[in-house]
């Protein structure tokens, strides 16, 4: 549990800032702490709850809300594959773990071990986000501030990851993945780049016994 604790600290940090940037989308928009909570418990996808604020506040069709959906977060199914073997270890935990998966505990959890560490890696991290989001919510609610641009968070939050894997010095898959996704962002535009962008990826990983 330490070990998992002392691999969390990075996403902790991300994760309390940005489920306050979420809390704090929630409260401005007029909604109440347990929409907040609902959906950083039973959501718990960050781009996508960011975006479910704005389908609440301007409905969709539900054919849109899939197609929308899965634009966001077609790439866990890219994650998931490449954590099959892992997962089928874990009994009826591999359950939650399968919900759990994001982008940041994919990327702690990635070159671990299948085990409990996986497991307690992955709820820490959910924690630091619900915790998150109910700091932001009220600090919103006591400190009310204009949110234009507060969706960039995540995007900043990727690129610390991206710094702090650098210091691992796991250059090549590192590269190989900027690599693929700039040549399917040429070929595919910025639109639809991400799906090839997650095969290709795939692919190469595998090639080079990457992926477990």
């Amino acid at each position: 549990m330490r070990e998992s604790i002392v691999k969390t600290v990075s996403v902790m940090a991300g994760y309390i800032f940005l489920g306050s940037a979420f809390g704090i989308l929630v409260e401005s928009n007029g909604f109440s702490i347990w929409v907040a909570l609902f959906m950083s418990i039973f959501i718990y996808a960050g781009s996508m709850q960011f975006a479910t604020i704005g389908v609440l506040v301007n409905p969709i069709s539900l054919i849109q809300v899939f197609i929308l959906t899965l634009s966001i977060n077609a790439r866990h199914l890219f994650y998931g594959i490449s954590m099959l073997k892992p997962f089928k270890k874990m009994g009826l935990k591999k359950l939650y773990m399968i919900f759990a998966l994001t982008d940041e505990t994919y990327s702690l959890i990635i070159n671990e071990k299948p085990g409990d560490t996986i497991f307690h890696i992955m709820w820490l991290n959910q924690c630091y986000w619900i915790i998150g989001t109910v700091f932001g919510y009220f600090f919103g609610k006591m400190i009310p501030f204009s949110t234009a641009g507060i969706e960039f968070s995540m995007t900043a939050l990727f690129l610390v990851i991206f710094m702090d894997k650098l210091k691992d010095k796991q250059y090549l898959p590192m590269f190989m993945g900027l690599l693929i996704s700039a040549i399917c962002l040429l070929i595919f535009s910025p639109q639809y780049f991400i799906i090839p962008s997650m095969i290709g990826i795939v692919i190469a990983l595998g090639l080079r016994g990457e992926v477990k």
